[in-house]
């Protein structure tokens, strides 16, 4: 044992050869830059990856390997964890619904957050992708809208699919709610048209048994009392305005009017109506000082936010304009593909109102103030609405989150870690580190450098399973052709 323990000095004192060693049936990027979402680049790092986790992420010139492992020489590469969409809807377009774990992977994007389908249809693509572990994204559902009545997303039109249940009393909630956490779906998303009574009866019943709610501020309540009651996250910043405005009480009121009045109008219909007619009159009477109040209870009761800025800002940004935004139609269904193209078309002359320049400006302004406070943000896009093609569009949305004001670090934390802490997952995904899964991208350029690199890939990898650039090229070319 004493000879053994000079041996140890020894080495240490001359120097040993250590390239014998090897790491069985492991894959190990060597030389690559690693892109830590918290802190920022780790140069020259080598990565361990072994039964589809990260073993070992260590200094390159402290790890020689031996010629015997599956080495890839990443030289002038970077490494992010693998992306997050925190905001899609599989059943929005039933038929894009097949293509949609492709295109995640193929972009990057290896995990989802679906925030509202029908129960069986979005249960599929969760059970499929549990399935398939190595060639689909996670995914994470809510099971329906839990909405009022009238419900908004009822199925009456195209704009209006089948993505809701609605609500008539507390009694109902408390039935439609047990059956989703039967279902042992993600978390919960509350919409809109929901009284204050229902409301505070789905965070109650989502508290007793440790799930998130997300959703809609109710048009019946305002902001403050829907973070209070446990709001876990809001989408959209939606009613946000609403809240943050001089005559906040006063356009409350109003609202509640129009929700009696207009009862038994289409859920849509009546929504809208209440939008037209007090989002403008908000903005007008916007209050710096009530804003900050509300962005200070946010804080306090951590209320996170999913922006969906790209959804937010496309009639005036125009994303779908973008070429390579448009490439990304060649791998949708043709029908869908030729409906988003002859759409677009009538977007070359639109001029916008003044009006939704003003209110562009105030939401992205709006996300800059959430992220100085250290509000938490996921990024999400509301994919495939708005002419979004699924995995592209995440891309562009990191692109808005630093045009308002977030860091490319920042904006790449809420695609990666931050969900995962959102879930509770953070210590198995988000991040580059040991012992967590290897979800992960390879990037041609450093995305701290320029957000737009997120989208120079040249592999990925999905718990453990590598995906070079031809392969991804392969799995885009095969759903041109179906």
């Amino acid at each position: 044992m004493r000879n053994k323990w000079w041996l140890g000095v020894l080495c240490l004192t001359l120097g040993c050869d250590f390239t014998s060693l090897t790491y069985p049936d492991a894959l190990c990027l060597q030389h690559i830059a690693v892109v830590n979402p918290q802190t920022g680049i780790q140069d020259d790092q080598t990565v361990i990856i072994q039964a589809g986790k990260i073993l070992r992420v260590a200094d390159s010139k402290l790890l020689p390997l031996s010629p015997k492992n599956t080495i890839i020489d990443c030289s002038g590469k970077y490494l992010i964890p693998g992306l997050w969409d925190a905001h899609v809807h599989f059943a929005f377009i039933e038929g894009l619904a097949p293509f949609m774990f492709d295109l995640f992977l193929a972009y990057g994007v290896t995990s989802v957050r679906d925030t509202g389908g029908k129960l069986s249809f979005v249960q599929h693509w969760k059970k499929l992708s549990r399935a398939k572990p190595t060639q689909a994204p996670r995914v994470m559902i809510a099971g329906p809208l839990i909405d009022g009545i009238p419900n908004v997303y009822d199925g009456s039109d195209p704009d209006h699919p089948p993505l809701s249940v609605g609500i008539h009393s507390v009694e109902e909630v408390h039935e439609e709610v047990q059956q989703l956490i039967d279902a042992e779906v993600d978390f919960l998303k509350a919409y809109e048209m929901l009284t204050p009574e229902q409301f505070y009866e789905i965070i109650r019943m989502a508290q007793a048994h440790h799930l998130k709610v997300t959703g809609h501020v109710p048009l019946s309540m305002d902001v403050i009392a829907a973070s209070n009651a446990g709001l876990n996250s809001m989408e959209h910043l939606r009613n946000l305005e609403l809240s943050c405005a001089s005559n906040s009480d006063s356009l409350l009121n109003a609202r509640r009017g129009m929700l009696t009045e207009g009862m038994h109008d289409p859920g849509g219909a009546l929504r809208s109506r209440i939008h037209n007619a007090e989002r403008e009159n908000a903005i007008l009477h916007y209050d710096e000082h009530r804003a900050d109040s509300i962005l200070n209870i946010l804080y306090k009761n951590q209320t996170w936010q999913i922006p969906t800025l790209n959804l937010a800002s496309g009639n005036i940004l125009q994303p779908f304009m973008l070429p390579d935004y448009q490439e990304a139609f060649a791998y949708l269904p043709d029908t869908i593909a030729t409906e988003w193209m002859t759409e677009i078309e009538h977007f070359k002359n639109y001029q916008p109102t003044e009006f939704q320049k003003q209110y562009t400006q105030w939401f992205m302004d709006m996300v800059g103030k959430i992220n100085k406070e250290e509000i938490p943000i996921m990024a999400g896009t509301d994919c495939p609405i708005f002419y979004q093609p699924p995995g592209r569009s995440l891309h562009q949305e990191l692109v808005v989150l630093v045009q308002s004001g977030l860091t490319p670090l920042e904006a790449l934390r809420t695609a990666t870690i931050n969900p995962a802490r959102y879930f509770g997952l953070q210590n198995e995904l988000g991040s580059v580190d040991e012992n967590k899964w290897a979800d992960l991208v390879i990037l041609d350029a450093n995305p701290l450098d320029d957000i737009n690199n997120t989208r120079k890939i040249q592999a990925v990898i999905k718990q453990g399973k590598y995906y070079s650039r031809e392969d991804l090229d392969q799995i885009l070319s095969g759903l041109k052709q179906q």
